[in-house]
């Protein structure tokens, strides 16, 4: 047989030793030459410095020990020694890079800065949507709607500004494709849908538009073998929906008499079960009529008056405030004069017995302007404010055709500010425009009336309530003198 050949192998490597280690072994191993302490390392540092100059500098000094004693970190001495050795002090640390943070406050993001390019379409953008929410009413200013206070409006910018803006702007086709699914977003993001499409959507806000985003079945499916929502299933989807803005909505894609149907639609008045009475001589307990929102408290009827569509009807208007009755916040942007027949302010009609010709309207063209005539507004206004006696916001931009109607005191005919609307503590008297430098001379005075006749509506309340009510506070444009 073959002899097995065995291969040792070693756990560690044979080397050889290096060539310092016979060099140290040749020094003596005495105590003497062990390890210096620091009060010998601080002698030997005198007498060295002693030998080379009897007057040293400081900084030869300073770089010998530090370079001695603890090389490239000369912060770690005591205060005392660094004062014995002259070694200056340690510079402070650099200042921290500050943080950037735009106009608003906000940390911008690290890395390089944007490109100009990036920048530029970002302002082209904004700019664009600064015009989309106000819209052009004439040379050199623009027609603005103001929130009302309490209702929702994503940050600018934001993820949620962004996704509905982008919404609004092919709401053509996600009025179809999404139909089914609007109704099932939170009643915060339904509210600040309707407000986007109606500002942002060419045509604004239609009736079926509004159907499909407050509630669940749009016209036409309850025949497809889907059965129609109670009124209890309509109250609790929407029990939350408080504030339907319909700016720039209201005469162009929707009307007063069309949002009166939808919100009081008539499959919701189910008629009552034939039920025995206990006593046929009681009379039955009035029902409210059922509503598709119950909790509405904000409504913006602002008109937009760059679209020249037709006017608003202040008879709907009459006819709807008194459902309205939980309603506190309400905006009548750019509305046009208070009257039931705005088309006849010069037909006349033949007296029956004198045979004279009669005023068919109930203002004349020149009631206004030459005998100071308010009454038609004014019970108008009174009959608006005997159904909205809650209500505590007013918004009246671009009226300021008519703000006189709101001090309008004679014969008894008057707006009611110390019981009706006696608690309202905000009114918005502002004239809408954006007043440049460019703008014509007579906007520039049609605005310094409005102003005028705004402080003179505010110490009329002011006067009327004699500090027992609550305090009003108008909200008017600042003119420059």
């Amino acid at each position: 047989m073959p002899k097995k050949r065995h291969q040792s192998n070693f756990s560690k490597p044979q080397s050889t030793a290096p060539a310092s280690l016979g060099a140290s072994s040749a020094r003596p191993t005495s105590s003497e030459t062990q390890t210096k302490g620091v009060n010998e390392l601080l002698a030997s540092l005198r007498r060295a410095a002693l030998a080379s100059s009897d007057h040293p500098p400081a900084a030869s000094v300073a770089a010998s020990s530090s370079s001695f004693v603890s090389p490239g970190t000369p912060g770690t001495l005591p205060p005392s020694i660094r004062q014995i050795l002259q070694i200056p002090e340690t510079p402070p640390p650099a200042p921290r890079r500050p943080v950037r943070r735009d106009a608003d406050g906000r940390r911008f993001p690290p890395g390089p800065r944007a490109p100009r390019s990036w920048l530029e379409q970002r302002v082209r953008n904004l700019n664009t949507a600064s015009s989309a929410g106000s819209r052009p009413l004439g040379q050199g200013g623009r027609a603005h709607f103001y929130r009302m206070p309490g209702s929702y409006v994503p940050d600018r910018g934001s993820m949620t500004d962004l996704i509905l803006r982008r919404m609004a702007v092919d709401w053509e086709f996600q009025s179809v494709y999404d139909q089914h699914y609007l109704h099932t977003l939170h009643s915060r993001l339904r509210s600040a849908l309707i407000a986007y499409v109606g500002v942002w959507s060419e045509r604004g806000i239609s009736p079926r538009d509004l159907r499909i985003i407050i509630a669940p079945f749009p016209d036409g499916q309850e025949g497809e073998g889907v059965a129609p929502a109670s009124t209890e299933s309509l109250a609790s989807l929407n029990a939350d929906f408080h504030c339907l803005d319909l700016s720039g909505s209201i005469g162009h894609g929707l009307t007063v008499r069309e949002l009166t149907d939808i919100l009081f639609p008539p499959r919701l008045a189910s008629p009552a079960a034939a039920q025995v009475q206990d006593s046929w001589d009681e009379a039955e307990a009035p029902s409210l009529p059922p509503q598709l929102l119950p909790n509405l408290t904000h409504l913006s009827l602002a008109v937009d008056p760059s679209t020249g569509s037709k006017s608003p009807s202040w008879k709907h208007l009459l006819a709807l405030a008194p459902r309205l009755g939980s309603l506190t916040h309400l905006s009548l942007a750019y509305w046009p004069e208070p009257s039931l027949t705005p088309n006849s302010k010069f037909a006349t009609v033949s007296g029956t017995t004198s045979g004279r010709p009669v005023q068919y309207s109930g203002t004349g063209p020149y009631a206004h302007s030459l005998d100071d005539d308010w009454a038609e507004a004014v019970i108008l206004l009174r009959r608006l404010s005997r159904s909205l006696y809650r209500l505590e916001y007013l918004d009246l931009t671009g009226c300021g055709a008519w703000f006189a109607a709101l001090m309008y005191d004679r014969d008894g005919d008057r707006v009611d500010w110390e019981v009706d609307w006696g608690k309202v503590t905000m009114l918005t008297l502002r004239d809408g425009y954006d007043v440049a430098e460019d703008t014509v001379l007579g906007d520039k005075e049609r605005v310094r009336r409005a102003v005028a006749t705004a402080e003179s509506v505010e110490k009329h309340i002011i006067g009327k309530r004699s500090g027992k009510g609550r305090f009003i506070d108008v909200d008017k444009d600042a003119v420059e003198p």
